[in-house]
């Protein structure tokens, strides 16, 4: 049975709802279920941890030292990928009303699908697309900062000044960091003042997980990167501050024989975009999708995947025809999918939906 994202209470974007009420902003959505919110603790300074792609299920891996200080689990929002959570955790807002629908988006003021993370098109030519207004105002940070906090966020500086980091951190303080030490260095040392919002983001386990798979060493090696930024974080925190980790999404492996090509007379007369496990299709259901391992399921009825409304004002543009939602033992590729990627995520496994909230401090 297909579970969509609990945006009642057990979500991400709840826990962002939960953490801006609690440093006295306004928030949009309904804060966490009690039982997660009882969780946790009070603080006067948050810090937010999202480890991209350490779904709850790969807290059991040998090599995660994590588990121990997992309160639960929320939901990522759908599709389960990383530019739509990260737009929910930088608005507050579920995908139904940020408007970043997928990570590949059907965007019809430029008249192209495009590339989330890049800001491109699915082939890599540069886009006219302003970046620091796609996402609604006034955001998260933006609405922290007008309740008299402070939001700052601890990211890879290589990201520093891309199209994402405009779209995502408008309004942000954005600290720069390089190395392991210096996350773990930035992130506890901001933590000393009262009154802020720290959200920190760390890269490791997705680009492992995507490039080697959950069997290698060099996500086992992922893995321990995190523990150890987690771990020296906690370490460190200041008194009066409460660290939350959580992720935008897990993952799962898929072998070669799993990962299925979409036939190419079908991409003539339809456009596919999405993600490999969660494909959109711009067009009408069609008998040669009859043979691929995945759903057809039509917009009407999963519009709600999304998030409640009110909808954002580009969504009907936006969104697609209808979703081809991948079998749990299959990976959908169209002509400008990544064929070499082990790792996907997007659709609403459990193993994709879930992830952890970890807590420590206070």
């Amino acid at each position: 049975m297909i579970e969509p994202p609990d945006y009642a209470g057990g979500s991400l974007v709840n826990l962002m709802a939960e953490l801006e009420g609690r440093l006295g902003g306004s928030p949009l959505l309904p804060s966490l279920h009690q039982p997660l919110a009882d969780a946790l603790p009070e603080a006067a300074t948050y810090v937010l941890v999202l480890f991209d792609g350490l779904g709850v299920a790969q807290l059991e891996h040998p090599a995660a030292e994590l588990g121990d200080d997992n309160a639960g689990h929320i939901d990522a929002p759908f599709p389960t990928t990383t530019t739509v959570s990260l737009a929910t955790v930088s608005t507050g807002l579920p995908p139904s009303q940020h408007g970043l629908l997928g990570y590949q988006l059907w965007m019809p003021e430029v008249d192209h699908v495009v590339n989330t993370i890049k800001w491109t098109t699915l082939w890599g030519e540069s886009l006219d697309i302003d970046t620091t207004s796609v996402l609604p105002g006034p955001n998260l940070w933006e609405r922290l900062a007008a309740a008299g906090r402070e939001p700052i966020t601890v990211q890879p500086g290589h990201f520093a000044g891309t199209p994402l980091s405009q779209a995502l951190y408008r309004g942000c303080r954005y600290e720069p960091v390089f190395t392991v030490d210096e996350v773990i260095a930035a992130t506890s040392d901001l933590a000393a003042e009262p009154g802020r919002l720290i959200f920190a983001y760390v890269p490791h386990v997705d680009f492992a997980a995507h490039v080697y798979g959950q069997d290698s060493p060099e996500y086992a090696e992922s893995l321990g990167v995190a523990s150890t930024i987690w771990d020296g974080i906690a370490r460190r925190l200041p008194a009066g501050a409460v660290m939350v980790g959580t992720a935008d999404h897990g993952h799962v492996d898929f072998p070669e024989s799993q990962r299925v090509r979409i036939p190419k007379e079908s991409e003539v007369k339809h456009t596919f975009y999405g993600d490999s496990r969660a494909m959109f299709v711009k067009g009408d259901e069609s008998p040669a999708f009859a043979p691929l391992p995945a759903t057809w399921i039509p917009v009407e009825q999963m519009i709600e995947w999304w998030g409640p409304g009110p909808r954002h004002e580009a969504f009907a543009d936006r969104m697609p025809d209808g979703v081809l939602l991948a079998d749990e033992d299959a990976v959908l590729l169209h002509s400008h999918s990544d064929k070499r990627l082990i790792g996907q995520h997007g659709g609403l496994l459990d193993a994709e939906r879930q992830v952890p909230l970890l807590i420590a401090g206070g």
